[in-house]
């Protein structure tokens, strides 16, 4: 199922379309580079649709628009699970990238909360402030109401901290979001709901 959300402010103007079952290459262009890389292998390897077309006001900082894609990703997420029916609820992946490996945890739960541990040893991956992936997890988590746990094992690099870290993310995410049953299955919770 496609999902399309737009989203303008004053700060931002972010057009996305998501499709978890949908495998097409991924299409990413927020004038943030490096962000467009990780977007891009989180996606490709977790199989699944992402088209982003984004601008913002990354003269002043990119702050803004690396946080507002995480809300819009996560409302995309959000919104795929609405009418799904029953999925997996539960994904996880460990991902090495040379010296970097990473692990994600993803429960479908309707709790948003976030566990980051996550340490770069450069503040920098080229012109992208690593820090920055902190906010753009956080709004993500906040949309979409899910807990994510991610835990950087080790790395030297923060580069390939960084792309561990995005590829473990789409495929966990992949897995937990996928469907296993017809609306009005069985739910996926000892409470009867999500």
């Amino acid at each position: 199922m496609l999902i399309e959300i737009n989203r303008k402010t004053a700060e931002t103007d972010i057009s996305l379309k998501l499709d978890l079952e949908k495998r097409v290459k991924p299409s990413i262009s927020t004038g943030l580079p490096f962000f467009d890389h990780m977007l891009y292998a989180m996606a490709f390897h977790g199989k699944f649709y992402l088209e982003i077309r984004a601008t913002g006001d990354i003269e002043v900082d990119a702050h803004h628009l690396v946080e507002d894609i995480g809300l819009v990703l996560g409302q995309s997420l959000k919104e795929s699970f609405k009418d799904k029916g029953a999925i997996n609820r539960y994904g996880s992946a460990i991902i090495p990238m040379d010296d970097a490996l990473s692990e994600v945890i993803i429960d479908v739960c309707n709790r948003p909360y976030l566990v980051y541990n996550v340490n770069f040893p450069q503040e920098m991956s080229g012109s992208f402030a690593n820090f920055l992936f902190k906010e753009f997890f956080q709004a993500l988590v906040s949309e979409a109401k899910i807990n994510l746990h991610l835990n950087v094992r080790y790395g030297e690099n923060s580069h390939h901290i960084s792309e561990s870290l995005f590829k473990a993310s789409g495929i966990a995410m992949e897995y937990a979001f996928r469907k296993t049953g017809e609306k009005g299955t069985a739910s996926m919770s000892t409470k009867g709901i999500i």
